[in-house]
């Protein structure tokens, strides 16, 4: 059963003739609607009910209706507001669209526009709202509460993070992978004064050099051969907004200087281009690498370290965090659960303490995928460690030991291709595997 959204109007107006007259015509229409003399007992109203559109007259006896619109755009801008007046005049029709309006009109001549004008209205501002829902969901799946954990050192890294949100400095994040600098990275931007401005993030690792350059700068038409029109760049895409480097590591010295310079003066030239391009982007770089190290080496600029590590993060290993992975592992439970539309399994004890004691080399992004795959593998109510990749054992035969490495390899890919329906490159990405890597292995194994 569908339920419709009550549509609340409230009428501000000292004349209860054509408020009554007014609040009928609407009451009409199926909108639930709201009388007052002032523009006081308005305001008092609008703080505890739901209003969507206002009818206010301009003059009133306590404030003057054009200057209540402002008052009213303050407590909740989703709020549509029309000023009714006798008295029309072009100075206060243009100062009240200018404070906020959706329109401004005379009593008695525009009577026909009433009950169009207030549907377009709500219209409006119910469609204002559904937005600002659809940006509350986004902020709670993008921000800090989209982190999971309880732990000392999560804890520790999240209240960096949150301290650090609402400025423009830039953000050094440094972990293993897998521990969720994107995610970090993305609650910063969300929790900042750009976040509604764009988040554009790359992986440095996946370019080579030229293209990297290319894809962050952009290009002239010209520049190179295919280069058939201008191109911007990931930096112009991310202007007032948030860009994050992933495996800024990877990164090459000469892409580094030209990065230096975007930090240091906010500018860069594209390739094939003789002019400066400005930009005003917030940089959150990240990486695996000790760039200690490859500054001895000479593979990473000392300037940019110094530029890019005003303020680093450290994210823990989910070694460093094992009282979470309880939680996470829930967590995702309930997420592939839904996912794969199957009913949430309860994981046993021992499935729990495997996922507890297991090292873990891949983080938060190898628990996921051993979450994943459990639940496809999973045909009972209850998640135990036959579903568990790391703690499965092949059949017996005669052929092949029980505890054979290799067999428990080759057992879990051929359950995995027969999920897939012989999908390799779906068997890949669930087993966390390159495509090569699968047909190695199915060539190896005879599968």
């Amino acid at each position: 059963m569908l339920i419709l959204p009550i549509k609340k109007i409230l009428i501000i107006d000292d004349e209860e003739r054509l408020r009554t007259l007014i609040s009928r015509i609407l009451e009409l229409e199926s909108y639930k609607v709201f009388q007052v003399k002032d523009g006081k007992s308005g305001l008092a109203v609008l703080d505890k009910e739901d209003i969507a559109v206002v009818l206010s007259d301009v003059r009133l006896p306590d404030i003057n209706g054009v200057e209540l619109v402002k008052h009213i755009k303050k407590l909740n801008p989703t709020i549509e507001v029309i000023n009714l007046t006798a008295y029309g005049n072009i100075a206060d029709g243009v100062q009240s669209i200018k404070n906020g309006a959706f329109d401004y009109i005379i009593k008695g001549d525009d009577n026909d526009k009433i009950i169009p004008l207030v549907a377009k209205a709500m219209d409006k501002a119910l469609l204002q709202r559904k937005v600002q829902q659809l940006e509350k969901k986004l902020e709670d799946r993008l921000g800090f509460d989209s982190i999971i954990g309880k732990s000392i050192a999560i804890r520790n890294a999240k209240d960096l993070a949150q301290k650090v949100s609402p400025t423009d400095t830039t953000v050094l994040l440094l972990g293993e992978t897998g521990t969720g600098k994107e995610v970090f990275a993305q609650a910063i931007h969300y929790n900042s004064r750009r976040k509604e401005q764009n988040f554009v993030a790359v992986n440095c690792s996946a370019f080579g050099k030229d293209l990297l350059e290319s894809e962050l700068f952009g290009y002239k038409s010209g520049a190179f051969t295919g280069a058939l029109k201008d191109k911007r760049g990931l930096f112009e895409e991310a202007d007032n907004g948030t860009i994050f480097l992933d495996e800024i590591g990877e990164m090459s010295v000469s892409l580094q200087a030209k990065l230096l310079r975007v930090l240091e003066n906010g500018s860069f030239i594209k390739v094939g281009d003789t002019k400066t391009t400005n930009v005003n982007v917030r940089i959150i770089a990240a990486t695996n690498r000790n760039l200690q190290e490859e500054i001895a080496k000479g593979i990473f600029r000392d300037d940019l370290f110094y530029r890019l590590s005003v303020f680093t993060i450290q994210l823990p290993s989910l070694k460093d965090r094992k009282e979470d992975i309880e939680e996470l592992s829930r967590y995702y439970i309930q997420q592939f659960a839904l996912k794969l539309n199957k009913p949430v399994p309860k994981p046993d004890k021992e499935f729990l303490e495997i996922l507890q004691n297991h090292s873990w080399k891949g983080n938060i992004r190898e628990l996921k995928n051993t979450i994943e795959r459990a639940l496809i593998l999973c045909d009972l109510p209850i998640l135990t460690r036959q579903d568990l990749p790391f703690q499965q054992a092949p059949s017996h035969s005669p052929d092949s030991p029980v505890y054979d490495l290799a067999g428990i390899e080759k057992q879990h890919i051929i359950k995995v291709l027969k999920h897939t329906g012989g999908n390799k490159t779906e068997t890949a990405r669930l087993l966390g595997i390159g495509l090569t890597t699968l047909y190695r292995k199915i060539d190896e194994y005879n599968i």
